[in-house]
This record gives structure tokens, sequence and C-alpha cells, in this order.
């Protein structure tokens, strides 16, 4: 990779994993606000790709907005759905792990629509990856079971819901897997223009989020009345804790996903992936840490699997089948 792009990676690594942080602070405040997270970061990328990409509309466009259409709404359902599991008993490291398959549906996708061909050590590797994810998922279920059976909610409705948190993450996955393709494409016919993407995408669902605007609404009340922390060094200005986490995850996560939206015009989309599940784990280690979320040894041993595959994949990582081979040759 060039300078760049080593640059790029290191944004990518701070932004998201910080933005991880915050949005992890405000669940645990407001699980239900992952609607007003979410738009508040279309609403600021959008206007900061107005004045600095657009140029105030002055710039002209290099991919025509029918050509955007289907990217911007697959965008928009992958953003809404991951931020809305949480209000669906979704732990956020579960969260994590799920995303963390997204060579799983690249590589299904990838046979499928561009008729690519994988190695024998690639689908040994997504085997590992799925078995990761199934162990991570099995367990986490026990752990809404149990959890949830001592509370005063119903513990069937608890499950029911979370199995549709968890069945709505792996459609973000495969969603976002296709929208990944569908920007290869288009980087190909049309040339690199990550900063056009970047804005287009965020500006054009805005309108969808008025059918969400009572939960918007009153989340951001919440937000407003939650908790408050004064800055001392400012005056002592007090701002509620919630907003100052909110900010905190909009300004992460604009500069996480701009250097994505950069990396895939300057490395292969498998980079790019390889990158971003290096990301999530450094993400939930610090999860697990910081935050004390439970943890059992059989999710160790799936997240192991996870990432292990995943190096495989790219490979990082590799069976020894090739020495093998040389040396029974040679034996021969």
């Amino acid at each position: 990779m060039n300078l760049r792009a080593c640059l790029a990676t290191a944004n990518v690594f701070v932004g998201c994993c910080c933005a991880v942080v915050f949005l992890e602070l405000i669940v645990k405040l407001d699980p239900g606000a992952g609607n007003l997270i979410t738009a508040g970061q279309f609403a600021f990328i959008a206007l900061e790709g107005f004045v600095f990409t657009s140029k105030f509309g002055t710039v002209k466009r290099v991919i025509s907005l029918r050509d955007y259409g289907l990217l911007v709404v697959m965008f928009f359902l992958t953003s809404v759905c991951n931020n809305y599991v949480f209000h669906l008993n979704v732990p956020m490291t579960l969260h994590m792990i799920i995303r963390g398959g997204s060579l799983i549906s690249n590589m299904c996708l990838g046979t499928i629509i561009l008729k690519r061909q994988y190695r024998l050590e690639q689908y040994i590797a997504v085997i590992m990856i799925t078995v990761g994810i199934f162990i991570c998922t099995y367990f986490s279920s026990q752990d809404v079971e149990v959890d949830k059976r001592h509370g005063d909610g119903d513990a069937e409705a608890n499950i029911f819901w979370w199995l549709v948190g968890v069945l709505l993450l792996v459609l973000a996955l495969f969603i976002s897997s296709y929208m990944g393709i569908t920007q290869e494409l288009l980087y190909r016919k049309h040339g690199k223009c990550a900063r056009e993407a970047l804005f287009y995408t965020h500006l054009l669902p805005l309108p969808a989020f008025f059918f969400m605007h009572d939960n918007i609404k009153a989340h951001w009340t919440m937000a407003m009345e939650s908790e408050t922390y004064r800055f001392e060094w400012l005056g002592g200005v007090v701002v509620p804790l919630l907003l100052l986490y909110l900010i905190g995850n909009i300004l992460m996560q604009h500069l996480c996903i701009s250097s994505v939206y950069f990396l895939t015009t300057e490395c292969s989309s498998l980079t790019v992936t390889l990158i971003l599940t290096l990301r999530k784990f450094v993400s939930l280690v610090f999860s697990i840490i910081y935050f004390r979320n439970p943890f059992t040894i059989y999710h160790w041993l799936g997240t192991v699997l996870v990432f292990v595959g995943t190096l495989m994949f790219a490979n990082v990582l590799s069976l020894p089948v090739g020495r093998w081979r040389r040396y029974a040759v040679k034996s021969d």
C-alpha cells in the first residue's frame, strides 16, 4: 500500500474504534437511540460533503443519480439495521462478531455475481468463520435467555426479538457485501470518486428519516434530558452526557467512513475487508476489557475461529499444504 492508503488505514482504526466506544456508551444509556444515531451521522456527513465536496452544489457529478439509486438504498438499509438491532437485545460483542463475518457474504456474492474462483484455503477459512459465528451466536442466545428470565419481561418474547435482531444483522451483512460489489463496478466504469460517493450516499437517503421522526424526536428529547457533564475549562459549560457521546460518535464515524471510502479506491475489496475485520477485532477486545462485557471461553473460541479464518482467507496465514506436497515429491 502507498503512504495515503497507510494513513487511511490508521484513520480507519482510530475513527471506527472510537466510534464504537461512543456507540456503546450511548447504547448503555439509551438502547433505542439507533435511529437518532443514524440520522445524526447521515446529516453531518451530508452537510460536510455539501460544503467541501459539492462546493454548495457547484461541482458536477461524475456518477449519475440513477447509478447512485441502488447504492443509496442499500447503504441506508444497512446503516439503519446495524444501529437499530441494539433495541432488540443484541449485545455489542455479538454485533461486532457477526459483522466480522463479512468475508462469508463477500465470497458467496463474489462467486455468484462476479464469477470469482477461490483457493481451497479460502473455502476452509469461510467454514472456520461460519463455525465461529455460530458458536458465538448460540452462546449469546443462552445469555439472553438467562438474563431475561429473571427480569420483568417475557423470556420467549425477548428471545424472539433477539433472533429478529440477529437475522437483521445477517441481512445487513449480505446487503453491505453487495453494496461493495456495486461500488467496485461503479469505480471501474467512472473512475475514483470516493468523496462524491460518500456525499451522495448520505445526502439522498435523508428524506427517509422523516418517516422515523417520532422515534428520533423522542430519543433526542431523552438525550437533552440526560445526565449532564460540566466542562470546567470552558467556564463551567454544562452539556447533556448523551448529546456529548452522540457528537463524539458522529465525528468519529465521519473519520471512519470517509477513510473506508478512500480505501476502496486505493486497495482491492479483499484488502479493505481484511482491514475492517481486523479493526472489528480490536474494537471487540477493547469492548470486552473496558466495558467488562460478559465473554465466555466459547465466545473466545468463536472469535479466534472468525479472525484466524479471516487471515487465512486473505492469505496472511496459510496451511502447510504446499510444503507437504513438495516434501512428498522430494521423497518420491
